[in-house]
């Protein structure tokens, strides 16, 4: 599905790219990404393959919707992007590639690549899916909303308890697939009545939650 992108949407792509890429020379994000044992040319990958994943929704199915009660202003629209798709009744559920698809398979890789026994990632994973979904809500014309630091404070606590040896790892997966199940699939009943065009599972992206709730998930356990 493409999707025409504002210059403040670009540089702001740009801007946060070169953040986090000099947030690595600089050794902040590398504590993470060592910690779940990748190098740094492996962090690299993993960072690059999300951030341009995050402008590609990927359409599953379309759904009738109900139409919001308050239409976001068009000043909101303007900032964000140059065409505002408009809600015409039906709402295609879509699944977002760099904020859904990568921290997914990257959680399956931490699985079955550590030591972390499958009661344990099953345990964190129902509690901070349980945090998710009580925290979140959904926003008409939006889509689904939750504050950024639940999850991921969540997610290293249950970490830290259930099995400090990995800790990371762990936080990484309950906190990723925690937010996906919670704040997404278990909220995909309230699609209908937000009256957006598009809802992605991952949100607009990887800086909507669910990629940054694992890293500061596992910087934090």
């Amino acid at each position: 599905m493409q999707q025409r992108f504002s210059p403040f949407q670009l540089i702001l792509f740009l801007f946060i790219l070169a953040f986090l890429l000099a947030f690595i020379q600089l050794g902040i994000l590398t504590i993470a990404f060592d910690k779940l044992g990748l190098s740094l040319t492996q962090a690299y990958q993993l960072l690059l393959c999300s951030l341009f994943g995050s402008l590609i929704n990927l359409p599953l199915v379309t759904i009738k919707a109900k139409a919001p009660i308050q239409q976001m202003p068009s000043s909101v629209w303007r900032l964000l992007r140059m065409n505002h798709l408009v809600f015409e009744g039906k709402t295609t559920i879509a699944v977002n590639v760099g904020g859904c698809l990568i921290p997914f398979g990257f959680s399956l890789y931490l699985l079955f690549s550590t030591a972390i026994s499958f009661f344990h990632a099953l345990l964190g994973i129902s509690l901070v899916t349980i945090i998710s979904y009580l925290t979140s809500r959904p926003i008409q014309g939006l889509g689904i909303g939750m504050p950024i630091l639940i999850a991921p404070i969540s997610a290293a606590m249950a970490a830290l308890l259930i099995d400090p040896a990995h800790s990371a790892p762990l936080a990484y997966i309950a906190g990723t697939l925690g937010v996906i199940i919670g704040a997404d699939l278990l909220r995909l009943k309230d699609i209908r009545q937000m009256g957006t065009p598009i809802a992605a599972i991952g949100g607009a992206g990887t800086f909507d939650g669910i990629f940054i709730t694992g890293i500061v998930a596992v910087l934090l356990a």
